[in-house]
């Protein structure tokens, strides 16, 4: 019987394996299309950034409108990304840990921002709190300003990278389950016990993914905020918005200059999402594996 099996089995890799020369034609493809659209353009950023020489660079990282576009980014990064962590975990940790109305609702709005616009997403933020907005005349007369400043800025930030967070813990939490939280809670656990000693420790790897893409997103946005940003100089120009005025005002050696500190961030965040995503696979894959066996134990 062995030998049937055997031949069968090897004839049914040889019919559905690829000749060598199909392979190595793909590879090939994929090399020449990385290197056109990837590796080019990323060489020829730092290129024409450092192509004027040192100083020409220094200066034009260290101009005043830079420095001020590279804090208003991470103003607008630091607050979008704690408040995803808080609203990633909540949403996650309801959607894998309770069956409840609405819960198909509730992934579908996760995802909105993917599928909705950037630009859109910022014109809906000028129609709310614009001046000639449902919320302006209010604004106006308590002397606040959202559109065309940091709040504005932030809100559209926020809205942009919300998902990140809670699609990356979503998946992780549903499949480990509830087995030990209800454990926990028998053994006598409070809830912030239960959630800091039992839930997050099993998050973490997963939860500083999200992090480091929704960071990364937050950073990189250019649609959502350059409409509720006004492009005032100095005062709500992100990094994108400033490498964009640059360019058009052919300060092209200013602007790879500027753009080269973004693409220094994708490559760390790159290699930080890299290192970070083998632990989710293995923390996910021990989780379907501790699901499959019964009580958590070893497979027989």
């Amino acid at each position: 019987m062995s030998g049937p099996r055997m031949s069968s089995s090897a004839e049914l890799r040889n019919a559905t394996a690829e000749p060598p020369w199909v392979r190595r034609v793909l590879i090939g493809l994929a090399l020449v299309f990385l290197t056109l659209f990837l590796f080019i353009p990323l060489a020829t950023v730092f290129i024409e950034a450092f192509k004027k020489g040192w100083g020409v660079y220094a200066a034009a990282v260290t101009d005043d409108d830079a420095l001020s576009a590279i804090k208003l980014t991470l103003i607008a990064a630091g607050i979008s990304v704690p408040l995803n962590v808080v609203f990633g975990v909540s949403a996650a940790w309801c959607i894998a840990k309770f069956e409840f109305h609405g819960k198909s609702v509730l992934l579908t709005l996760i995802d909105l921002p993917f599928s909705v616009s950037p630009v859109v997403s910022g014109l809906i933020y000028v129609l709310v709190f614009g001046l000639q907005g449902w919320t302006g005349e209010w604004l106006r007369d308590h002397d606040l300003k959202v559109i065309f400043a940091v709040p504005g800025i932030v809100l559209a930030t926020v809205f942009v990278t919300f998902p990140f967070v809670a699609r990356e813990l979503v998946p992780l939490m549903q499949a480990q389950g509830r087995e030990q939280e209800e454990a926990a809670t028998v053994l006598g656990a409070s809830g912030w016990q239960m959630f800091w000693r039992v839930t997050m420790p099993n998050l973490k790897w997963a939860l500083l993914y999200g992090v480091i893409l929704c960071n990364a997103r937050a950073m990189g946005e250019f649609g959502a905020v350059s409409v509720v940003s006004g492009h005032i100089r100095g005062q709500t120009n992100t990094m994108p918005l400033h490498i964009e005025i640059l360019y058009n005002e052919y300060q092209f050696a200013a602007a790879f200059a500027v753009a080269s500190l973004l693409a220094s961030l994708a490559l760390v965040t790159l290699g930080l999402k890299y290192l970070v995503e083998q632990r989710v696979k293995a923390q996910l894959s021990s989780a379907r594996q501790d699901n499959k066996t019964p009580n958590g134990g070893t497979p027989a």
